[in-house]
């Protein structure tokens, strides 16, 4: 028995098939076709217009000024970590410094920036001392240049104050707040004092730090099962048993709709549809007149901290300890009867009708004041607690002579706010883009529009020229139904180079040319 050799492969015949299949291989496997940049013109557009939109709803108004020249105003308010970042050490020498909204996009949209909301009474920074001279405002105009932009070293304004929120911490836990992070909702505080003055500044709070349980306080709650029968016999399925990969699925899917679910508020929180503002614990103890308010009309029972929840509840307790006997509350009420039901003495009738008149002579003379609500309000509530007010709690304040000083110092308490808005920017609709000069093909219009005659028809030229040339260029990628690599572009203008004198000499054609357009064309 023999048996046949082993053959021997045909080097040359499987090298000359490699070579053949390399050189067959379509373009679109090179390098130049796998690139990620690689896309048509209708993608390109597509996804330009895609941008505009998100752009739009993201930022819907004009960031064309900066608020500075207009002076102090309720505004929203951005700091930028990058340009000023704060120190590690909280006790450390730091200068804030606050932006408005469109020099957060114009000139840190680039940065780490914190987004405080609304700040009553602030001025915008951005170009100040509070700022390196190398750190410029691009909106407003530099008076040395009357040019826009180039804008530093102007003096801030120093009615401004800046509490922790621009060090990017906020609520009593003083957390650093990260928004991807963040569970639930915070509320900000009306603010009746600065930090300065021993309130918050308008500062955030979570929902569990105002009654003093933290803000992750849901996390050692034990968590109540939705699988409870209430002692029923389970019921029977006709269905097959899941596999375990199933159930761990359902696991992570149940999992998952935990995490996105909002965490409940603390018990005694009043609901977000229950109050419009509210006062934190240390507003109201910086200024504790307002604390007459609590639990009376146009403000709701006060909400405590913790600590003085227990205390409260304490001394509730020890009072109904202490309550007198249905026996002794029967017995005074006897005796109040019985001294209301006393005869009166005998006066003489001239007398009485004298001092009536008396009386009445004397209120017309004295001026009508106006009564203190307060004297007609319970006692203060003992504690330190926050305040939740309703919509209408401007109209439940007293405002006689005495306690309108009060109010004088707070206007926030007196009528509502005036908060600045940016103007809408110009192509807030539809077809228009955030930077109020419509998409790119309207800019393109735009500019064209307003160039002397000379120098749109060169740009026209340039626009047909260029159009001719790249023709047969897409021409043959559109047959073969491949998409255009960066490499093949780069290689494909670099033959273009040189062209530009066609588009001059069109240019000098048209200065030769003496008509002139009617005016209304």
């Amino acid at each position: 028995m023999t048996m046949d050799p082993p053959s021997v492969p045909n080097t040359s015949q499987e090298t000359t098939t490699e070579a053949s299949s390399n050189t067959a291989r379509p373009r679109t496997q090179s390098l130049s076709q796998q690139s990620d940049d690689s896309q048509t013109a209708a993608d390109f557009i597509r996804d330009q217009l895609q941008l505009e939109a998100d752009a739009r709803e993201a930022l819907p108004y004009s960031i064309e000024n900066c608020t500075k020249p207009l002076g102090s105003l309720r505004q929203n308010v951005f700091a930028c970590l990058t340009c000023n970042p704060p120190p590690a050490n909280s006790s450390d020498p730091y200068s804030p410094a606050g932006v408005c909204y469109s020099c957060s996009v114009q000139c840190h949209g680039e940065h780490e920036l914190v987004e405080i909301f609304q700040k009553r009474n602030f001025t915008c920074d951005c170009g100040t001392t509070r700022f390196t001279p190398e750190q410029q405002c691009t909106l407003r105009i530099n008076p040395e240049t009357n040019t826009k932009g180039g804008v530093h070293s102007e003096q801030p304004d120093p009615n401004n104050k800046y509490n922790q929120n621009f060090r990017n911490r906020f609520c009593s836990c003083s957390i650093d707040y990260k928004p991807h992070e963040q569970k639930g909702t915070m509320f900000q505080c009306l603010g009746l004092g600065t930090h300065e003055t021993g309130g918050c500044g308008e500062d955030w709070y979570h929902p569990g730090c105002l009654v003093g349980l933290g803000p992750n306080w849901y996390e050692k709650q034990p968590k109540v099962s939705n699988g409870n029968n209430n002692g029923a016999l389970p019921t029977i399925s006709e269905d097959p048993t899941p596999q375990n990969g199933t159930a761990q699925q359902v696991d992570g899917d149940q999992e998952a709709e935990d995490d996105d679910e909002d965490p409940p508020l603390p018990e005694g929180f009043p609901g977000e549809d229950e109050f419009d503002h509210f006062l934190c614990y240390k507003c109201v103890e910086a200024y504790p007149w307002i604390k007459r308010y609590a639990g009376t009309p146009g403000f709701l029972p006060a909400v405590f901290l913790q600590k003085d929840a227990e205390a409260l509840s304490s001394k509730k307790r020890k009072l109904e300890d202490n309550e007198p006997s249905e026996d002794s509350e029967r017995s005074k009420r006897i005796k109040h009867e019985s001294e209301e039901g006393a005869i009166p003495p005998v006066t003489n009738s001239d007398d009485t009708t004298l001092h009536v008149k008396h009386e009445d002579q004397k209120k017309e003379e004295i001026p009508h004041i106006p009564e203190c609500k307060l004297a007609s309000l319970p006692p203060a509530p003992t504690g330190q607690f926050s305040m939740f007010f309703t919509s209408d709690f401007r109209d439940h304040f007293c405002r006689c002579a005495s306690c309108f000083p009060d109010l004088q110092l707070h206007p926030q308490l007196l009528e509502e706010e005036e908060a600045y808005e940016p103007p809408l920017s110009d192509g807030g609709s539809e077809q228009g883009s955030t930077h109020g000069s419509g998409s790119l093909y309207e800019r393109g219009e735009s500019a064209l529009r307003n160039v002397d005659r000379v120098r749109a028809i060169e740009g026209v030229m340039a626009y047909n020229h260029l159009k001719e040339r790249l023709k047969p260029f897409f021409q043959q990628f559109a047959e073969s139904g491949k998409a255009i690599g960066a490499e093949d572009i780069k290689e494909y203008f670099a033959k273009l180079r040189g062209d530009e004198q066609a588009i001059k000499d069109a240019g000098e054609a048209a200065r030769e040319d003496h008509r002139q357009e009617q005016s209304g064309y």
